[in-house]
């Protein structure tokens, strides 16, 4: 393929940037325009102080934390509420740690006193300086809270009131934040 001189008509070379016969500055071909105009739109983007990664990572934590409560969770009258909770963070912990996604990682699960249930995760390959803790805040804790409203997998959490508490640390282990869902918030 030619390029056309629009000066002298002259053929030239595609990949030539002048004519070859007057020296007239040729045209640029589309595709070298739009390439251009995407590498100057990518240097103008300004750096995100909010890592979409994080917000995923959080999200897709939370979601796999729920498929691993579909475990039996039935307490018999002579087992207290507290027991089955221990029980149950030893069943998740035999699978621990657990990828959630490519930057989240479920540590491990604790029973706690007082009918809690904590889940400890690790942001792999983030550090506290990447997160900006309360706009992840605004987006995840109101889904949380609802999915412990609404999952019927989580019925026997609501009949039973359990706190869900949920602790992110960063690759470093410094702590980044908690979540922590109580009886009183998930009773309409």
């Amino acid at each position: 393929m030619k390029t056309i001189c629009s000066n002298c008509e002259a053929e030239n070379d595609i990949n030539s940037k002048y004519c070859s016969v007057c020296g007239f500055k040729l045209p640029v071909l589309e595709k070298e325009a739009i390439a251009s105009s995407i590498e100057k739109k990518k240097a103008d983007k300004p750096e995100r102080k909010f890592n979409l990664k994080t917000f995923l990572g959080f999200v897709a934590g939370f979601i796999v934390m729920f498929f691993v409560m579909q475990l039996p969770f039935k307490p018999s009258s002579d087992t207290s509420v507290d027991k089955v909770l221990v029980q149950a963070a030893n069943k998740v912990n035999k699978n621990c740690p657990m990828n959630v996604d490519a930057n989240t990682t479920l540590k491990n699960a604790v029973a706690l006193p007082n009918k809690t249930l904590q889940y400890n995760y690790v942001l792999v390959g983030i550090t506290k300086a990447d997160v900006k803790i309360d706009t992840v805040r605004k987006y995840i804790f109101p889904r949380i809270l609802e999915d412990v409203r609404n999952n019927p997998q989580l019925k026997s959490f609501r009949d039973n009131e359990v706190t869900i508490k949920y602790n992110y640390t960063d690759s470093n282990g410094a702590f980044l934040t908690e979540y922590v869902v109580t009886p009183e918030m998930y009773e309409n």
